[in-house]
């Protein structure tokens, strides 16, 4: 039986989102250990603690139609199971893909986290 309270473990995994989507890094940095690890998801692992956390999303909180939606939210114990929609801004336009989004929270910050990323659809240009 696990310690954690359904909300506590939910906590920094909603405030790393609202931060996300507010571009602000070092509030989004407050919610990863500092040894977090970072996956494409099944284990490639793209980033290993939170200073290349960082620097990923340095980059990434430049564009400007970056935000997450979320679509669903599941919990199992220490870990959290997102489903998200997040747009983006690709090299060829504005799009949107969807991302099942796995967070492990030890501590109340996000310990590892993995993510499935579907296929990107940019959003039809105005004539």
């Amino acid at each position: 039986m696990s310690d954690y309270i359904g909300s506590d473990i939910i906590h920094p995994v909603a405030k790393q989102l609202d931060t996300y989507n507010a571009h602000d890094i070092d509030a989004f940095m407050q919610w990863w250990a500092d040894d977090c690890q970072y996956y494409a998801f099944p284990d490639e692992l793209l980033a290993n603690g939170a200073t290349e956390i960082r620097a990923r999303h340095v980059t990434r909180f430049q564009e400007p139609d970056l935000c997450g939606l979320l679509l669903s939210r599941m919990v199992m114990d220490n870990m959290v199971i997102d489903h998200e929609t997040v747009t983006r801004t690709f090299p060829n336009g504005v799009g949107e893909l969807d991302v099942i989004c796995i967070y492990l929270i030890e501590d109340g910050k996000i310990a590892k986290a993995w993510f499935k990323t579907g296929t990107p659809r940019l959003h039809k240009q105005p004539r």
